[in-house]
């Protein structure tokens, strides 16, 4: 019974780890499809880099 609560409040505490989990998504984007051109990294999101504002 323990098991079956802890493994999914395991799941979401990982997957709220906001830092964490950005980063390795990010990795993993890039390790699953590489850019074709060097530009086409700067689409990928930046840390500290706001979404709507200008690049």
């Amino acid at each position: 019974m323990t098991l079956y609560l802890t493994f999914p409040v395991a799941m979401f505490w990982i997957s709220n780890q906001a830092e964490w989990f950005e980063d390795y998504v990010i990795q993993r984007k890039r390790e699953l499809w590489p850019p074709e051109k060097e530009g086409q990294v700067s689409n990928l999101p930046i840390r500290g880099r706001e979404e709507s504002g200008s690049p």
